[in-house]
Parts: structure tokens; sequence; C-alpha cells
């Protein structure tokens, strides 16, 4: 019986020493193409690799916005004579409220920098759109804060910045995108934010960072 035979032609010492020569080439177009997007959202090449490499780093930034004391029952286990048991005490934990820097303070203040070029009525409504979609979704999560689907926030800011205003839809975007995401996913969500415990919460960190970052990037190639 006849079978496919599949092969490497080459050594593994000489495929390695392509794929190490191939790479620098492979990421030097990468930043060619992202930075060729970027530039229709008013950045230079430099500039938005800079943003994307700042974002990702400060996603492990976290800056502390405020403090607070939070009483929590925890149980502890009671030996007894004829088993153990499980007894609750209250305690006094701290709870950290915290803005995220790659998914917060960076592309809030890009958007910001955005919007007077951006198209008031399709980036409004993309907003509340957005902010709408992001507050419904959002899930909060003990210790963590709010999660969302990270694929909803960009494919549906790059849907309706395309059915709004097709000839700024980068634009809108990423500023309707980027900010609806924080302010419907986490803003709105505040609340039920502080009611999720003791622990670190951050604000466009954890659950939300994903989807904005990714919205930043599709937002980018719209264009």
């Amino acid at each position: 019986m006849n079978r496919l035979f599949i092969y490497s032609p080459l050594s593994i010492l000489l495929l390695l020493l392509l794929v190490i020569l191939l790479l620098p080439l492979f990421v030097l177009a990468f930043i060619g193409v992202v930075g060729e997007s970027f530039s229709k959202l008013g950045l230079s090449p430099y500039q938005a690799i800079g943003m994307l490499i700042l974002s990702l780093l400060g996603s492990f930034i976290n800056i502390p916005v405020m403090r607070r004391k939070v009483i929590v029952k925890e149980y502890s286990p009671v030996f007894r004579l004829f088993g153990i048991f499980e007894y609750p005490r209250l305690v006094v934990r701290e709870q950290v409220l915290c803005i995220n820097v790659g998914g917060g303070l960076i592309p809030t203040g890009m958007a910001l920098y955005l919007i007077p070029k951006t198209p008031l009525y399709p980036f409004v409504i993309t907003f509340l759109l957005i902010t709408l979609a992001c507050y419904m979704l959002a899930r909060p999560i003990p210790g963590l804060g709010i999660v969302i689907p990270a694929f909803i926030p960009p494919i549906l800011s790059a849907l309706f910045a395309l059915l709004l205003s097709p000839h700024s839809a980068s634009l809108v975007a990423f500023c309707a995108g980027v900010l609806g995401t924080l302010f419907g996913a986490d803003i709105l969500n505040l609340r039920k934010i502080m009611k999720t415990g003791p622990g670190v919460i951050s604000i466009g960190g954890a659950g939300v960072f994903d989807g904005i970052f990714l919205t930043g990037v599709l937002a980018a190639f719209l264009s």
C-alpha cells in the first residue's frame, strides 16, 4: 500500500538556523503592518509599537486608588469527639481597588486624545451600544474583578463602527470600544465589584484587559 511520507530535507541545525534568521523578518513585517494600521489613528509606526508594548507591560502594573476593610465569614475546622466541624467566624480583610496601567490608563488616554478627531454621533451611538453590551455580559469574580468574553468588545465595536461611520471606522471603533468596555464592564459594575470580597480588584485589568487590548488592535486594522 502506498503511503505518503513527509519529512524535512534540511538538517535540524540548518532548519533552526533558518528559523533564527527568518524570525526577525517576520517581526519586522508585523511591525510594518501594525505600524501602518495605527498610523491611520494618528500614530507613527514607532509610537504604535511603543503603545502596544507599553500596554502589554502595563498590564502587570495596578495602581491602588482605594483601600478599605471588609468583614468576611471564614470557617475554621473544630475537632470534636464525634468528628470535625466547620466553625464560622468573622474576620477583617483588606480590599484594594486599583487601576490597571495597560488596560485602563494607557488606552483611556489614547482614546481621549483621539476623540476630537472622531465623528461625534457615530462615536456616541457606538459608545452607548458597547457600554450596554459589556454591562450585560460582565460577571463579577471574587478576588479578581469583572470578567467579560474577550472577543465581544472588539467584534461589536468593529461592526457598529463600520455600519455607522465606514470612512472613520478605525477611530470610532477604537475610542468607543475602549471607553465603552471600561465604562460598561468596570465603572457601571463598581458596586458589584466592591461586593466580591477581599483582595485586589483591578479596573481595566484581569478579565477586561484582553477585550480592551483586542479592541485597540482590531480597530487599527479597520483602516
